[in-house]
């Protein structure tokens, strides 16, 4: 009996913790916003990912969303509307591997244990290059509130990808999602919300059943150039 008396009286300690941090913070993070590819580019007005996107942020009560990528280029991840809802784009450049969209699991487990260093990164958005995270967010949030921002900018991942699994691999701007945790609620939060947002997608996106049905297929024709249907550099 006192054994749980003292693990509910961490719940709610951690609860608390996790409460008190979020509402300090102008991000809501929600999760991931994909598994896979369905058009290219897919962070773009229009596209299913990108209404997904803006519906959950509206239901959130909120005007301005922000997803977290990983970089193949620093010419790209222009921030625009989807609706009403101002959808604001960052990717992250690791100056150490290049752009790698597989998973290095010992990367991840050495981040988790000692955290991620901002100094091994560059920021893009709207083509713009940033030296540090802070620079970087610094001028979203400018971006945000001349667009007009109400409420928290629900936080995203990208998610998508290339091939393999979907359910091991994270995808586009997991780290990025991380860092960006961490930056705003501390190491323990990060952990809880990272766990929350690789749930997210299963729980709320509409594609989700369809994406994982067809994983093999839609990485096949992404990886083949047979889902571009912008001529525009693609995210």
């Amino acid at each position: 009996m006192k054994g749980k008396i003292i693990l509910l009286v961490i719940i709610l300690i951690f609860g608390s913790y996790i409460a008190v941090a979020q509402s300090m913070s102008d991000f809501e993070p929600a999760g991931r916003a994909g598994f896979v590819k369905l058009k290219n580019p897919d962070m773009y007005k229009g596209n299913p990912h990108s209404k997904f996107v803006a519906s959950y942020t509206e239901k959130k009560g909120s005007n301005t969303a922000m997803v977290v990528h990983v970089a193949g280029h620093t010419t790209g991840y222009p921030n625009y509307h989807e609706g009403d809802v101002y959808i604001l784009e960052l990717g992250v450049i690791d100056k150490e591997r290049g752009y790698q969209p597989e998973m290095d699991w010992g990367d991840v487990i050495d981040g988790f244990i000692f955290g991620v260093s901002d100094e091994r990164y560059n920021y893009v958005s709207d083509g713009i290059l940033f030296e540090n995270l802070d620079d970087a967010l610094a001028y979203l949030d400018k971006k945000a509130k001349e667009n007009g921002q109400e409420g928290k900018k629900i936080l995203f991942y990208h998610g998508t990808v290339r091939s393999g699994s979907p359910i091991i691999n994270q995808g586009c701007g997991f780290a990025l999602y991380y860092l960006i945790l961490i930056h705003e609620y501390g190491r323990l939060a990060a952990y809880y919300h990272v766990i929350t947002g690789a749930l997210f997608p299963y729980l709320n996106s509409p594609y989700a059943n369809y994406e994982l049905s067809h994983v093999s297929e839609l990485q096949y024709y992404y990886n083949h150039n047979m889902l571009n249907y912008l001529n525009t550099e693609y995210d």
